[in-house]
């Protein structure tokens, strides 16, 4: 297995990602999104990547940073550029690889992903998302912001907030994250193609939140017992990759 750093300059935006591959000759390809205030060196997907490349040496992996995530030069963090970072990044691996398109996001990124299919349609052949955030909005004001950080952000004021990394949070943002809850989106259409793994020990997600999400939407949902939000057990994190590289390869059929 490669890998490599580059950059796709397209709509005015310098997206960083990294692209894990087992050969020149790709027909299939996972795009990745990370959590919130993580970035794409990420230990996690380069895991899941050496572990389906090692089964499908025609696979790639392409792991890209989200606004003000990792080595991305924006300031303020909307829902608006997330929306075109993504669609950029996909419109990147059709054009430059072609074949079946899968998608993988933790978190943060889940909400990002499902957000992106109930505008636009299902662009991947499977989804798998590891503890979706389906709450964001709920999430930010529960586990991500501090009370202090709420009284400023009332004032107009932006703050720095997160876990290992810091993210610049504005009022907007809350008001998108709010206007824009997937939690009562109809994802019917698209239930067949996409699987949830959550950790029923997470800390940052309510597992249960997810549960009623996908038994309203008929999404499969496979239960981790022990699992927390970043399943840092790495027996837990292989079996849910197993699970992953198993649905991926139903689209290979």
């Amino acid at each position: 297995m490669t890998d490599r750093a580059f950059s796709i300059n397209e709509n005015g935006r310098s997206i960083r990602c990294r692209i894990y591959a087992g050969s020149a000759q790709t027909a299939r390809v996972v795009i990745y999104g990370h959590g919130f205030a993580g970035h794409k060196e990420n230990r996690a997907a380069h895991r899941f990547a050496e572990k389906f490349i090692s089964k499908h040496s025609d696979a790639a992996v392409i792991v890209f940073d989200w606004p003000c995530h990792g080595e991305d030069a924006l300031k303020n963090l909307t829902l608006s550029d997330c929306d075109l970072y993504l669609n950029t990044v996909i419109e990147y691996a059709r054009s430059h690889f072609g074949g079946v398109l899968f998608g993988y996001a933790t978190s943060f990124g889940g909400y990002l992903f499902l957000k992106y299919i109930l505008e636009h349609g299902d662009p991947f052949a499977f989804t798998a998302l590891r503890n979706p955030a389906v709450d964001m909005g709920h999430i930010m004001r529960r586990t991500v912001m501090t009370e202090e950080d709420e009284r400023l952000l009332a004032k107009g004021k932006p703050v720095m907030a997160g876990f290992d990394r810091k993210i610049r949070i504005t009022a907007e943002l809350l008001k998108a994250l709010e206007e824009n809850d997937i939690l009562v989106g109809d994802f019917s259409e698209y239930s067949d193609a996409i699987m949830i793994i959550q950790g029923m020990k997470d800390e940052v997600v309510d597992a249960q939140t997810v549960k009623r999400f996908a038994d309203a939407n008929d999404i499969l949902l496979l239960p981790v017992e022990k699992a927390d939000h970043r399943f840092s057990d790495p027996s837990l994190m292989d079996e849910s990759i197993s699970s992953i590289i198993e649905l991926f390869e139903l689209g290979m059929e």
